[in-house]
């Protein structure tokens, strides 16, 4: 009788993993695909088994589905994810592929802020660059790269560049130097849906107090964040309010390339955090421009954008490495 009851224990721990890998760009089921199941521990992934899909798109997998799993398939050199969480369906699941392009098709730059921050000598910078894909091709492009950026000669180090595509955890990928002077490309997918890229880097403040930049995609709009304690000047920009967490001030940039003064020093902090910014205080914001800040920035996509500079600086966990 124990002996029965393991056998049943252990079985009952065993299922079944099935479902369909449909092309949504052809809005059919794609045979032939290769679909693997790994089996998530913290930040690693043990392959469990690689099966292909049948005629008709369908793929099953027996294996223990304890804990957090993905499921994977790489389809026109793009690799594309569903997460099983514990004690959700394991059957009936479907796993979306898209044909993909080198040309971006409707895929545009939607949003583009910059966040700049000097601190003790240092100019700490955060870019977040939001794709929209609303077409059903991914955009790829490795030899070329799906998004090129413009980066300071005196920069420190290499550039951090942290992307997240749906609802996906962020992933990691290098920001490749090009012929062009300090302009790098970056090769990742960008799917139909929402792609962000956040970029950081550091470099010593310059002497004249001036950071330039220039912006390289054909979207925007484009801001410039300052935080509390720093004020922007310069041609071609307008303060257009402030955020009302962090206090954190946001200019509107006009052209395709700007340069600002940049005047006191500070960092970005949450009003819990108990941190202020150092350096003369900033003038209150008219409340004309507060309340207008919501439909002339996209308030929520602010927001969301220094909540995962805060959540960077407690130390958030490291990107993976997996698109």
């Amino acid at each position: 009788m124990r002996r029965l009851l393991l056998v049943l224990a252990n079985a009952s721990l065993w299922a079944a993993v099935e479902g369909t890998v449909v092309n949504r760009t052809l809005e059919r089921p794609q045979p032939g695909a290769v679909v693997t199941l790994y089996r998530l521990s913290g930040a690693a992934m043990q392959p469990v088994k690689t099966v292909k899909t049948d005629s008709k798109g369908a793929f099953r997998i027996e294996a223990q589905v304890e804990g957090p799993h993905l499921l994977q398939s790489i389809y026109g050199g793009v690799i594309y994810n569903r997460m099983i969480q514990p004690g959700s369906a394991t059957t009936g699941l479907t796993l979306e592929v898209f044909d993909s392009s080198r040309k971006p098709g409707p895929a545009r730059v939607t949003q583009h802020m910059v966040l700049l921050e000097p601190l003790g000598g240092m100019l700490h910078v955060n870019e977040s660059i939001v794709f929209d894909n609303p077409g059903k091709l991914t955009y790829n492009d490795p030899a070329q790269g799906t998004l090129r950026v413009f980066l300071p000669e005196s920069i420190r180090g290499a550039p951090r560049v942290a992307i997240t595509a749906g609802q996906g955890m962020p992933v990691e990928r290098n920001a490749v130097p090009t012929e062009a002077s300090n302009v790098y490309k970056i090769d990742f997918p960008i799917k139909p849906g929402e792609t962000r890229f956040d970029l950081t880097y550091v470099l010593p403040m310059p002497e004249s107090k001036t950071f330039s930049g220039k912006i390289l995609h054909g979207g925007g709009p484009v801001r410039l964040v300052a935080p509390r304690g720093v004020t922007l000047n310069g041609d071609g920009i307008e303060m257009i309010g402030q955020e009302p967490t962090t206090q954190a001030t946001v200019y509107q940039v006009a052209g395709k390339e700007y340069a600002v003064r940049i005047e006191g020093a500070g960092r970005l902090s949450s009003p819990e955090s108990g941190e202020g910014g150092r350096g003369r205080g900033i003038q209150t914001i008219p409340a004309r421009l507060y309340d207008a800040l919501a439909p002339i920035l996209g308030l929520v996509f602010l927001i969301l954008f220094l909540g995962f500079v805060l959540l960077y600086r407690r130390g958030a966990p490291g990107a993976a490495r997996d698109r």
